[in-house]
């Protein structure tokens, strides 16, 4: 009877974190397309600069997340399949699928922690390229790329070292914007990617959890199964003749 409640009990945690981690596999999807597809990252991503390191941080960050978001979306299905029809073979698979995620999630989750701020000081030097480029050739192409981005983030210019910056401000800044002189652009492009890469890791957090956990339950559940493959169901009798 003690083997049969906790059999059950599993079978609903079992289905309550399959509907979790599915969720978060729908959400790390939408971040990676919307991180992918946003206005504020492709205008970064597009400019093309011989040493545009975000590019590639950009393409690696929207494939990692659509692989890991379908890998966790399988597991979860996997494994609210098995718990329905008590199948070993779909629980090890289910399992493995977690296994999987985890070795995604935690090499991700170890990047971004030594890795703090490599994301905003490319964008940053992306801009910065772009901006040294247009003080020096007023006439340049670039112009226009920078004033996309000044559209984008709402901000106008930066502080420069050289000088010099009211006639790149007054050809690239929104009409009607009017510089803080205590904020420029690279502030606004820092403190708009940190509050991204600190809502990605504590999604990466949770999600970390849940595989985890999801890994435990599968293989409970898959040993449950595999010393007693009839419990919850109705046994089999053999009528003998006496």
């Amino acid at each position: 009877m003690g083997l049969r409640c906790g059999m059950r009990t599993t079978k609903c945690q079992q289905l309550v974190t399959s509907l979790c981690v599915m969720l978060l596999g729908l959400s790390i999807a939408t971040l990676s397309t919307v991180t992918h597809y946003g206005l504020h990252f492709t205008l970064i991503s597009n400019i093309s600069l011989e040493s545009n390191s975000y590019r590639v941080i950009h393409h690696a960050a929207f494939y990692f997340g659509i692989c890991l978001s379908m890998t966790l979306i399988l597991a979860a299905l996997l494994s609210s399949a098995a718990t329905v029809r008590e199948s070993q073979c779909l629980t090890a698979m289910g399992f493995f699928c977690f296994a999987l995620a985890f070795c995604g999630l935690i090499p991700a989750a170890c990047w971004r922690y030594t890795h703090s701020t490599e994301v905003e000081d490319s964008m940053m030097d992306v801009y910065d390229l772009v901006y040294e480029e247009v003080r020096r050739n007023a006439s340049s192409f670039r112009r226009h790329e920078l004033t996309a981005i000044h559209d984008a983030f709402l901000c106008c210019g930066k502080h420069s070292p050289f000088g010099d910056t009211a006639n790149v401000e007054s050809k690239t800044c929104p009409s009607g914007q009017v510089r803080d002189a205590g904020q420029d652009c690279l502030q606004q492009i820092q403190d708009f990617l940190k509050k991204h890469m600190d809502f990605v890791f504590t999604l990466l957090g949770i999600t970390i959890g849940f595989t985890i956990y999801g890994m435990i339950l599968t293989s409970f559940l898959w040993f449950s199964i595999h010393f007693s493959s009839n419990l919850d169901r109705k046994g089999k009798y053999i009528l003998r003749g006496r």
